[in-house]
């Protein structure tokens, strides 16, 4: 090896994150001694070792994750130049690479995804869906390109465009006492049993924030996984919960056991955007897809308060 090369960068990579030969090399869409040659020589020409092989598995050292971070930066660089002469052809084609939190992905994207394809048919759109943390740390390290999240996201050098506001609703018990309400008051939750999401959810926070002003107590013994999980529980009684307006509708009200009622009032709401890295190159299809969620019908139908 005379000199490193983006593919062999790619490589370390690969085995970075899967710590895995195998993994690795069907990610690359190459063979696995291809790959592990690839590495060797790489190393050889560092003057370094990067990874420790065992039978069984194989351990990044610390120098070669240093260096595998590294790589992963220029990378991004180098993807983003690529996009950028691109995008200077055909702005609307190639690929996107879009997160979106799980709390929202099943319940906008079969709602996007038709239009986006029917509006911009050389656009391909990679989704991957995430915790929040996890799609921030990957829009900082360029493995995406935008991502849709909760308000507020503090990172330096993310930019957010507001997309909507999304009201919350309460999900009941059938036989529970304010299930024959046709809304329900903020005072009315005062004390009452709430079920939330696990650590790591915005929308956790989100719930929290609102069970502190109003003073209904968070259910201690249960953490959910997902929204799924939360209507099934209130289903079987045992508790009350807030769901975003999008996750009830048309398909939440009829989980049998399960009522849904709207607040009296101003809803509690939930603000989502879509992030980007300043100077991201897919900036102009970013803001073409905001512009287009912003759009749907669905999501035009969040009249805050109903």
């Amino acid at each position: 090896m005379t000199h490193i090369n983006f593919r062999d960068l790619r490589y370390l990579v690969a085995v970075a994150d899967h710590q895995h030969f195998g993994r690795a090399a069907t990610a690359c869409f190459v063979s696995q001694p291809t790959l592990s040659t690839q590495i060797k020589k790489l190393e050889e020409y560092l003057g370094i070792q990067l990874v420790e092989r065992t039978s069984k598995k194989v351990i990044i050292t610390p120098i070669g994750r240093m260096i595998a971070e590294r790589a992963r930066q220029v990378l991004s660089e180098v993807d983003d130049l690529v996009n950028v002469a691109r995008a200077a052809g055909d702005p609307m084609s190639g690929e996107l690479r879009l997160g979106i939190i799980p709390t929202l992905g099943p319940y906008l994207i079969p709602h996007l995804f038709p239009v986006l394809q029917q509006q911009y048919p050389k656009l391909r759109i990679l989704l991957h869906e995430e915790r929040t943390r996890g799609l921030t740390d990957r829009l900082l390290e360029g493995s995406l390109d935008a991502a849709i999240m909760g308000v507020p996201i503090a990172e330096e050098g993310l930019v957010a465009q507001p997309l909507f506001e999304e009201p919350f609703v309460v999900a009941l018990p059938a036989d529970h006492p304010l299930a024959g309400q046709s809304q329900i008051d903020r005072d009315a939750l005062d004390a009452a049993p709430m079920l939330l999401l696990e650590e790591g959810h915005c929308m956790r926070d989100q719930a929290l924030d609102f069970c502190s002003r109003v003073g209904a107590q968070q259910q201690q013994d249960f953490r959910a996984t997902s929204l799924e999980t939360l209507r099934q529980m209130v289903a079987t009684g045992a508790g009350i919960t807030l769901l975003p307006k999008l996750a009830v509708e048309p398909s939440g009200s009829q989980t049998e056991g399960l009522v849904v009622r709207p607040f009296a009032g101003d809803p509690p709401v939930r603000e989502l955007a879509i992030y980007r890295r300043r100077g991201c190159a897919r900036e102009p299809v970013v803001s073409a897809v905001a512009a287009l969620i912003q759009t749907l019908p669905t999501v035009s139908a969040l009249t805050v308060g109903q």
